[in-house]
């Protein structure tokens, strides 16, 4: 089929590109970032890295488009590693600039990287280079990444907890996890879909699906997190529900760390 053919060398052009961007042109590559509110007191609790690139030819290319081909094409650990680097980078930067950064700093991690049995000395080595602590780091592993190989993902999620690191699952809800196994994770955060925050309020049946995640987060001693949160209206339903954390455009966009900082971040000692 021509028209598949056609799709499939996009795919590989725009894979050697981000490569090529990756190891070559780190100034097409940037981080965003999203501040993330504690629903109760719209306390600032921290913030979450979002990997942008701006390729030379075709401009702003969105994550949607650019992960599920690094995805397929085993690249995740390389862009997990930059997004760390860079965002330890950052974090010294603001240091150094007389910024405080409260909270924690969310990072994504891909399946693909715990498949790495050193994945936990790496991250370590990565933060401690910039004398970085894991406190200051929360990472995200999506429900459905940690579903493909559960006793790997309870190894990995123990040793990075032991190492300090706070965990969360991401996108939950959508990764038909069982109760079994999640009870054995040293996670401390569920994040909520945004694909049932964004019509909970009109549709009963993601209400439910939404109480039922915070009850069940309650109940395991867990904190929630919605995503995706673009209304006051789903704001007030979320604090109705119990819901403790939210991110999403109602309460701040992913900006550029300038950005960030300039709306966010204050000096140290105010």
């Amino acid at each position: 089929d021509p028209e598949m053919s056609s799709g499939i060398a996009e795919n590989i052009a725009l894979a050697h590109d981000l490569k090529d961007a990756l190891r070559l042109r780190p100034e097409e590559l940037t981080l965003f970032y999203q501040p993330l509110f504690e629903l109760r007191s719209g306390r600032l609790l921290g913030a979450e890295a979002l990997m942008r690139w701006t390729h030379p030819i075709h401009g702003m290319i969105a994550p949607g488009v650019f992960i599920p081909v690094a995805e397929s094409r085993g690249m995740m650990t390389m862009i997990g590693n930059w997004v760390l680097t860079e965002a330890c980078r950052q974090i010294r930067s603001w240091q150094k600039d007389g910024l405080h950064f409260s909270g924690r700093l969310s990072i994504n991690i891909a399946a693909q990287q715990i498949e790495d049995a050193f994945f936990p000395d790496l991250i370590n080595e990565i933060i401690r280079a910039e004398g970085l602590e894991p406190r200051l780091f929360e990472l995200e592993l999506t429900e459905s990444g940690m579903m493909k190989n559960i006793e790997q993902s309870i190894d990995m999620f123990t040793q990075l907890n032991a190492a300090g690191f706070s965990l969360a699952i991401d996108d939950f809800g959508t990764g038909y996890s069982s109760l079994a196994y999640l009870k054995r994770l040293p996670a401390r955060k569920l994040k909520i879909d945004k694909s049932f925050v964004q019509d909970m309020v009109e549709d009963i049946n993601d209400h439910t699906i939404v109480a039922t995640i915070i009850a069940m987060g309650k109940t395991l001693g867990m904190r929630t997190i919605a995503e995706g949160v673009e209304t006051r209206a789903q704001a007030d339903a979320l604090l109705a529900l119990g819901c403790d954390e939210v991110q999403g455009y109602h309460f701040g966009r992913p900006e550029p760390a300038p950005v960030f900082a300039e709306k966010w971040l204050h000096a140290v000692g105010r």
